[in-house]
């Protein structure tokens, strides 16, 4: 399986980077990372992580003004598009068919594919605007997945609200990943 995933520039970088360490334990799973500039900087703003340390847990990295790169291709065969987490100038980008850069691009290519592509916004409140172009991307296909914590589980680190959300959007591609708790008997039982 082949697995891009567009890092852009909201909050919420750590998503990313933990999302690549769980497919790097896949060997099944191929991943092509695109980061934003901006994508860049909250990295470095927001964690302790370095670039060698993102190209490391990547199979493929590209450059985010390479619109030439092969995964802009339809012809490319890839079998999903992970955008995570997505800023709203991109989210308005892909709603909008302003297919820029090559995060854009490959959103672009895996709508008119009919592939799988998920997008994770980060951003609240949401406007009109945002809600509008999520509704959009909703009607062309694609899965909105907004990182929202879940307590049934009951967290207990920081780690533990964002492994639930890297476990939903690897259950968007059916791979199985045991680094998050689910709903179950345990949990069930408390209610």
């Amino acid at each position: 399986m082949d697995l891009i995933i567009g890092v852009t520039g909201a909050s919420g970088t750590i998503y990313a980077v933990k999302l690549l360490e769980a497919l790097k334990e896949r060997e099944e799973v191929v991943t092509h990372v695109i980061f934003s500039d901006y994508a860049w900087i909250n990295l470095e703003i927001e964690t302790e992580y370095t670039k060698e340390e993102i190209f490391s847990l990547a199979d493929h990295c590209y450059d985010n003004h390479d619109l030439a790169a092969c995964i802009s291709s339809g012809s490319y065969p890839v079998d999903g598009v992970v955008i995570l987490p997505c800023s709203m100038k991109t989210l308005s980008g892909i709603a909008n068919g302003y297919a820029d850069n090559l995060i854009t691009r490959v959103c672009d290519v895996a709508l008119k594919e009919r592939r799988r592509l998920v997008v994770c916004p980060r951003e609240t409140p949401l406007n009109t605007i945002h809600l509008k172009h999520l509704y959009e991307l909703s009607q062309m296909g694609a899965v909105i997945a907004p990182p929202m914590p879940a307590f049934y589980n009951h967290p207990e680190t920081v780690e533990d609200i964002v492994n639930h959300q890297i476990m939903k959007i690897l259950d968007q591609f059916r791979i199985p990943w045991e680094g998050a708790k689910r709903w179950g008997e345990e949990v069930r039982d408390r209610v």
